[in-house]
């Protein structure tokens, strides 16, 4: 199901850092601001939302409870490097631009999830608009529903800044991925909750495939099985 809202420019906008230095991670002293409206790309709305999963639950809680993951700092400015080029077209400032790259690589690599792979599904859920809300009231980069906090205990957290946002969009994604046994198909439908639908699916893998992947297909097992069993129209073009 699409949807066909509004877009709203937020009122205010706070810099995330005033100024960025590679992979030193120093608090996100963000201030909240007015969620803006999806646009009509952004989004493949959920029917309906997910049956209560306790495993994921707790993954989550623990999750936010932990110190953060350390990286390889080295492999992590390469990718860095060469992925902020290409972020550009989305977001104009620098500082905002790197912040938000060293949470994804960090919160990928934490949990097993190709860095590329979550940028892929940021561009299809918001347009990198942390500010972005659907119209059925999911939430920022990840478009991550409000009813997670309430499972987990955790209403103070904000859905709108950039650290907790990913953490709950690459937990609950690489979970989906683990439920669905490496199925990156069925795990898409999961997190966007159409699953047995492959037009989501189709948007985060040709995202991934033609703005986003820094890897050799081989590299990449799980888009390799989803393009040779599914078929998809993504997987056609080299």
């Amino acid at each position: 199901m699409t949807t066909h809202p509004r877009r709203i420019t937020p009122a205010a906008r706070s810099l995330l850092l005033a100024a960025a230095v590679l992979w030193a991670w120093s608090g996100s002293g963000e201030v909240a601001a007015e969620p803006a409206t999806a646009t009509a790309e952004m989004l493949i709305v959920a029917d309906t939302a997910p049956e209560k999963d306790q495993d994921l639950l707790d993954k989550l809680a623990a999750t936010l409870a932990a110190n953060h993951v350390e990286t390889d700092r080295f492999d992590a400015q390469v990718w860095l490097m060469a992925s902020e080029s290409r972020l550009a077209r989305y977001l104009d400032d620098q500082s905002d631009r790197l912040n938000l790259l060293q949470l994804v690589y960090r919160e990928a690599h934490r949990t097993a999830l190709d860095p590329d792979l979550v940028l892929a599904v940021m561009q299809v859920e918001s347009h990198f608009d942390r500010y972005a809300i659907s119209r059925v009231g999911a939430q920022g980069l990840m478009q991550i529903m409000p009813f997670w906090r309430a499972e987990l205990g955790r209403p103070q957290d904000n859905l709108t800044e950039v650290e907790t946002n990913i953490i709950y969009g690459t937990t609950i994604l690489a979970h989906y991925l683990e439920v669905s046994k490496g199925d990156l198909v069925e795990a898409l439908g999961r997190y966007n909750g159409s699953k047995g639908r492959l037009r989501y699916p189709e948007l985060v893998i040709s995202a991934w495939r033609k703005q986003w992947r820094h890897k050799s297909s081989s590299e990449l097992p799980e888009l390799l099985a989803s393009c040779a069993n599914y078929g998809l129209k993504a997987c056609r073009y080299r």
